[in-house]
């Protein structure tokens, strides 16, 4: 059974929080793009953590956790990370975390180059994490960058930086005019936080192959979501990989398997972390009154969502996308303090209403078509079956199946891991 655990829109839906849910019933937990310019929270009997890299499987002692070659891996935060974990008292070893060989090493100097660059657009950057994704994944596909498995021979790895460093010198001193990269300084970062996680890289796709092929349950963990894809999603303004889950299986490191369903997460409402359109957006006391509700800051930045209502045309996109077959709809007990709740159920273009999600330059220009339905206006954290649901609540649920065109099967009533119920 392999199974993707993937974002309906714009990320920051709580995917970490369905991960740690379902892969209780998981051999395998795989994260296979991205780096720790997004966190998943997740809140169970061992505490509260904000997850950048690691796979969120981590906190079920039976899982093994695999960080895919479609990764970009901090070798400093990772080690952090790490660390926080363990005295937490969670356990890490090399029986149940497994790096790929193939994952590319975000450097010190990606992420200078992400804060001088963003520093160069001003008004016009991108909204960039500053955390370097976007210049290693350039370097990557560039031949550029170095890979976890050079880290079993430190001597090649010193001769191939010697070279990166020389032609990426050249952009850090001729274009921004800052003091170039010193080889003497990454080589001791490499050896600092590089050297003691080798013992962790392996061939992760032969192992997951091997898993597979012996029956294992593998899930495979998304950063962010469809609409912050690189081919798919509000470009320029999305991330510098490939979010979606048909990806999974390359990301993994075992493009050769097929996913066999792909559980959809979104929100009960929207949320939007960074710069780029969002048709729905709330703005003043509408969307303090909900970022509040929701607790809506950055995981791994901290800064404040950009808040709306439900989406039907961006998630009805994401869900086909992500060729969801099931979704989780997360924080629907967020919603409990309004009295009548705004969907968004179309854009309005030029006049015109559309129902398909556009090419992302005509957004700017796409204005939204609100339909009010009735709110519960009561808690429903303690809610565990669809029948313990105030009506208003389960019709709000099937309001948005529908206009979707996806089955909810997971509803989130609040942050623990209990608080969720199974739709009939």
């Amino acid at each position: 059974m392999l199974t993707s655990i993937v974002g309906i829109n714009w990320g920051d839906e709580g995917k970490g929080r369905m991960v740690d849910l379902l892969s209780e019933d998981y051999d395998v937990v795989v994260r296979y793009q991205g780096g720790n310019n997004a966190g998943h929270t997740v809140i169970n009997e061992k505490g509260k953590f904000v997850l950048n890299l690691m796979p969120s499987g981590i906190l079920r002692d039976t899982v093994v956790n695999v960080m895919g070659n479609g990764m970009v891996i901090d070798l400093k935060h990772l080690s952090g990370e790490m660390e926080k974990l363990s005295a937490a008292g969670v356990r890490i070893d090399e029986t149940n975390l497994k790096i790929s060989d193939k994952a590319v090493i975000c450097m010190p100097y990606n992420v200078m180059q992400d804060c001088l660059e963003e520093n160069r657009l001003a008004d016009k950057k991108f909204g960039s994490t500053r955390r370097g994704i976007g210049p290693i994944y350039g370097d990557k596909y560039l031949k550029k960058a170095l890979r976890m498995g050079e880290l079993h021979d430190f001597e090649k790895m010193k001769a191939r930086l010697k070279d990166i460093l020389e032609w990426k010198n050249l952009t850090i001193e001729k274009a921004y005019g800052e003091q170039p990269v010193k080889y003497e300084d990454m080589v001791a970062y490499l050896e600092e936080y590089g050297l003691k996680l080798k013992k962790y890289v392996c061939d992760t796709g032969l192992y997951l192959n091997e898993a597979a092929e012996k029956g294992k349950k593998i899930m495979f963990e998304a950063q962010l979501g469809a609409l912050r894809d690189i081919d798919f999603g509000i470009y320029p303004f999305t991330s510098s990989s490939s979010t979606i889950s048909a990806y999974a299986p390359i990301g993994a490191g075992i493009p050769n398997r097929k996913l066999d369903e792909a559980v959809g997460i979104m929100k009960a409402y929207s949320t939007c972390v960074g710069e780029g359109p969002f048709v729905c957006e709330y703005f003043g006391d509408k969307a303090e009154e909900l970022r509040k509700a929701g607790g809506e800051y950055g995981a791994a930045t901290g800064r404040p969502r950009r808040v709306g209502p439900f989406d039907v045309v961006a998630s009805r996109y994401g869900c086909r996308m992500q060729a969801a077959s099931q979704i989780a709809l997360t924080k629907l007990d967020v919603l409990s303090y309004l009295d009548e709740i705004e969907v968004c159920v179309g854009y309005e273009l030029d006049g015109k209403r559309i129902d398909e999600f556009p090419f992302p330059d005509e957004l700017e220009d796409c204005k939204p078509i609100f339909q009010t339905v009735k709110g519960w206006h009561c808690d429903i954290s303690d809610c565990r079956n669809p029948q313990d649901l105030p009506k208003e609540a389960y019709d709000y649920i099937r309001f948005i199946e529908k206009a979707v065109g996806c089955k909810i099967t997971y509803v989130s009533v609040g942050a623990s891991r209990e608080q969720y119920l199974i739709m009939d």
